[in-house]
């Protein structure tokens, strides 16, 4: 099953290594023609930190097919991060797009309100004329040893549309070097989703960490949606998003995994 009905739940256990919210606007020059001054102001007392940075597009061709074609590097974009005092919340801002992203989930309530606040005062201070794009992301990294699952497979802990070949009795994910299953498809008239599943190693951010052996199970989903999106129903479309990414994840995983996860 892709998808359940169950109820949305809390877990002790809950294995989210980030969940990040973005919305995309047509591009305003105004952001990363000065420094955002007004917006920090509106956001200092909950996003204390500030940094700024350009970050660098990848090259791209254009005139692809005639002979015309050529590598062009696109400009340096100015990206604005506020951050937490505890540096687990991040604010970024950009000339296209506003983002929220947390390394501590606290549950679907709490995030929406730490994102109240700015996205009320980046529409009353930039005005976009509409979102291009609402994006919301869970990446969740499970670690049967964190879980005390350790020597249970894959494929009793996540379901078979998830795992691809390692659903399979006679294939020995010990031996399997590589397996993932890649999914992009609509949720309804107006939103979609991409998923990434599959079992890899995870790199830690930390200079000279020791390198963690385990191999866990990566299931990341992007859910968003398109168009021409009026700013006035911008929470809508997120708790829309929200709604659909619990009927992915519940039809995701078994109830072993459930259980092992300490639903409240």
């Amino acid at each position: 099953m892709l998808f359940s009905d169950n109820p949305r739940v809390h877990y002790n256990k809950a294995q989210l290594a980030e969940v990040i919210c973005q919305f995309r606007f047509p591009a305003i020059l105004s952001i990363g023609a000065k420094e955002p001054a007004d917006f920090q102001e509106a956001v200092r007392s909950v996003f204390p930190r500030y940094a700024v940075r350009k970050d660098q597009p990848g090259p791209k061709i254009t005139g692809l097919g005639t002979p015309a074609a050529k590598l062009e590097t696109p400009e340096a974009v100015t990206n604005y991060h506020f951050i937490s005092a505890d540096g687990r919340w991040k604010l970024n801002l950009t000339r296209n797009f506003i983002s929220l992203s947390t390394v501590a989930y606290p549950g679907w309530e709490e995030f929406g309100k730490r994102f109240d606040l700015p996205l009320a005062q980046f529409i009353r201070i930039y005005q976009p004329a509409f979102f291009e794009r609402i994006g919301l992301r869970y990446v969740n990294i499970f670690s049967r040893k964190s879980l005390e699952l350790e020597g249970e497979p894959w494929r009793d802990l996540i379901a078979a549309p998830y795992l691809g070949a390692l659903a399979e009795e006679d294939v020995d994910e010990r031996s399997t070097t590589k397996c993932s299953v890649e999914v992009e498809m609509g949720l309804d008239s107006t939103c979609r989703a991409k998923v990434h599943a599959g079992p890899g190693m995870v790199k830690s951010n930390v200079p000279d960490a020791p390198k963690d052996q385990e191999v866990k199970f990566i299931l990341d989903m992007d859910l968003y949606m398109g168009g021409q999106l009026d700013p006035r129903f911008a929470a809508g479309g997120l708790e829309t998003l929200h709604s659909h990414s619990t009927a992915i994840f519940q039809g995701a995983i078994t109830d072993r995994l459930h259980s092992a996860l300490e639903p409240q």
